[in-house]
């Protein structure tokens, strides 16, 4: 699992650490990783060029200091220098090992300087602005990024690329387009999240000894054996009630796929049954696609429900509609005892209904939200879709503290809040899972999960990584629909080795 903290939690930890070593050990020990890294980059160290783009905090002395021992190992280095200030010591480091020297301010004569050095060189060492940089890149900062993007050259950011921030992966403006990030003591949560995650490339870690004056993570990155050691494995004594049994509420005579897609993600993922309820025209389409489902006739006009039955969780809401018959189903779901998910229609009606979010918030069993950020926007009183795109962690968590529920929130980068716990952040996905149908995929997935007796937490991470993963393996990068997704779902699971 990966952690990271946000800033004011790093600089606390880092003036710990620094009271109690010799002045400037710390950052030795971050410019020896960042060295290591910069030369794992390059053919080979010798002969190579090098080019920092120098701010006047300590990312610019780390660059600096790196920049100092990639010369002493032969490599050609020419640090620009973006601002007023620049870390003395770092500097005189540099030029003692060689390094050449560029000042951006230097008219034109430094601009071409400046241009030439971004361009003809191997490794670009991105060392502007560091973790404490709000509100986008501005000049000279700015022009520096933008040849830096355009350059042929690699991008490597010194801890967080400049532009991006810290905290919320938020970028106003400009910023740097890294192809790795080197980051030390912690990953920070803007590195997990776009647009920064999507402008941090490769992250690399760099461990300088700040692990003891942490405390617990402010967000989590699931990896790969972290979503193994969740995912229930069956065993000799597995019967189908062991692996869960699920209900499902969803589709409509106006949309049956969502029904077929939820029924089959649950099924892909592993749960022992599904009992599907639904229309007859959508039922029949479910049980033509998948007859292994147990079928249950709902006629879609009344909203009577005998209730979910014999089962382990409940998944309602992909395609399900909003009119008062599925307001009156939902309500007679939310009042049984069962671990449930609400997605698309179901937030809808939770969204309009002031006793159906009240029945949200006074559940005990487990419950897990699955919006969008329009969906999201309803549920949360006077805030707008683009504000939740831009503050993604921020309204996750207010909407699982409202709702008292764990909140999935789909999009470029998934977020999973929980009630007084860590914020999760999804790894996997591909931008080609924006298409029809994915998200019912989805609810399918975690419904599953829920029903094999996985928190909700848990079942949203895990459900989330393997929905993403299935993405990237379905079809080699090329484009994908929501059914390949269920073609992908058992290749993600058996390369956890799981299955």
């Amino acid at each position: 699992m990966r952690s990271a903290h946000v800033v004011s939690v790093v600089r606390e930890a880092e003036q710990a650490l620094m009271d109690r070593l010799p002045e400037g050990a710390l950052m030795r020990r971050a410019a020896t990783g960042l060295a290591v890294h910069c030369a794992r980059m390059l053919p080979r160290v010798y002969g190579s060029r090098v080019t920092l783009m120098v701010g006047g905090g300590d990312n610019g002395g780390d660059a600096l200091y790196a920049g100092a021992r990639l010369a002493a190992r032969g490599a050609f280095v020419r640090a620009v220098l973006a601002g007023k200030r620049v870390h003395p010591g770092g500097l005189a480091a540099l030029r003692s090992a060689g390094g050449r020297v560029i000042k951006g301010d230097e008219g034109a004569e430094g601009a071409e300087g400046v241009e030439s050095a971004l361009f003809d060189t191997d490794l670009i060492v991105d060392g502007l602005l560091g973790i404490g940089g709000r509100g986008g890149l501005r000049e000279p900062f700015a022009a520096l990024a933008a040849l830096a993007s355009n350059s042929p050259a690699p991008v490597v950011a010194v801890d967080l690329p400049s532009g991006v921030d810290a905290d919320t992966g938020e970028v106003a403006g400009h910023a740097v387009r890294a192809d790795a990030t080197v980051t030390f003591g912690t990953y920070k949560p803007g590195l997990f999240v776009d647009p920064g995650a999507e402008r941090a490339g490769r992250l690399h870690f760099v461990d300088i000894g700040l692990g003891p004056e942490l405390p617990g993570a402010d967000l989590l990155c699931p990896q790969a054996v972290d979503i193994a050691r969740l995912l229930p494995a069956p065993g000799a004594e597995s019967d189908k009630y062991r692996r869960g049994l699920l209900a499902v509420r969803a589709g409509s005579d106006q949309y049956r796929g969502a029904a077929v897609l939820c029924v089959g993600g649950a099924l892909r993922t592993g749960v022992g049954m599904v009992r599907y309820g639904g229309g007859e025209g959508v039922l029949a389409q479910v049980l033509a696609r998948w007859p292994e489902t147990v079928g249950l006739h709902l006629d879609p006009l009344d909203g009577t429900d005998p209730g979910p039955g014999r089962v382990s969780a409940v998944v309602v809401g992909s395609g399900r509609g909003t009119q008062p018959a599925n307001a009156d189903e939902l309500r007679a779901l939310l009042e049984s005892d069962r671990p449930m998910l609400l997605d698309a229609d179901a937030l809808t009606l939770v969204a309009g209904s002031d006793p159906l979010a009240g029945l949200v918030r006074r559940r005990e069993a487990h419950t897990l939200l699955t919006p969008h950020a329009g969906e999201l926007s309803r549920l949360l009183p006077d805030t707008d879709r683009a504000e939740i795109e831009a503050h993604r962690l921020e309204h996750a968590v207010r909407a699982a503290k409202l709702y008292r529920s764990t909140v999935l929130l789909k999009g470029s980068t998934t977020v999973i809040a929980h009630p007084g716990a860590p914020t999760v952040v999804n790894p996997t996905g591909t931008p080609l899972l924006a298409t029809a149908g994915s998200g019912d995929v989805l609810s399918g997935a975690a419904g599953a999960l829920l029903a094999a007796g996985l928190p909700a937490q848990d079942a949203a991470m895990c459900a989330a990584y393997l929905h993403g993963r299935a993405a990237e393996l379905a079809r080699d990068g090329a484009p994908i629909s929501a059914s390949d997704l269920l073609e992908g779902l058992p290749l993600a699971i058996a390369e956890l080795g799981t299955r």
